[in-house]
């Protein structure tokens, strides 16, 4: 899952569980839709990303870098204090709302699209709590 500051998700991909972090960090960049709003053009991909050590990997690095994004992943056998922890809390918080429900918080279903389908409903039950709190409405 990738969401933004506020922890709305913005994309979301489902993998087997034995799929590492980092092979999933360009798909779902991609995977972000243009974010409408403002006058012009609409935004096509996040000013920067942010991730742990499961995402380190100077490659990736790169192809960030690439499409204009600043990766600010914290480095693999370097000490803790990187401050990436004062973030991270959001993405965990995000996915604790998800596991809020439970069909979600133990997979139940075998069959992958079903599986999806759940988390889709889930990220927009997500989706509409944020716009019901805030000052959307």
């Amino acid at each position: 899952m990738i969401a933004d500051a506020q922890g709305i998700p913005l994309a979301v991909k489902l993998t087997e569980a034995n799929r590492h972090d980092v092979t999933q960090l360009l798909p779902l960049v991609e995977a972000i839709p243009p974010v409408a709003g403002k006058v012009g053009r609409p935004r096509q991909r996040p000013a920067l990303v942010q991730g742990d050590r499961g995402y380190d990997s100077e490659p990736h690095r790169q192809e960030l870098r690439r499409k204009h994004i600043e990766p600010v992943l914290a480095k693999r056998r370097t000490e803790h204090g990187s401050g990436l922890g004062a973030f991270r809390w959001v993405i965990e918080r995000t996915l604790a709302w998800l596991h809020q429900n439970r069909r979600l918080r133990i997979r139940y279903e075998r069959r992958p699209d079903i599986h999806k389908a759940f988390l889709l409903l889930g990220c927009i039950k997500i989706c509409w709590n944020h716009m019901v709190n805030s000052s959307f409405c």
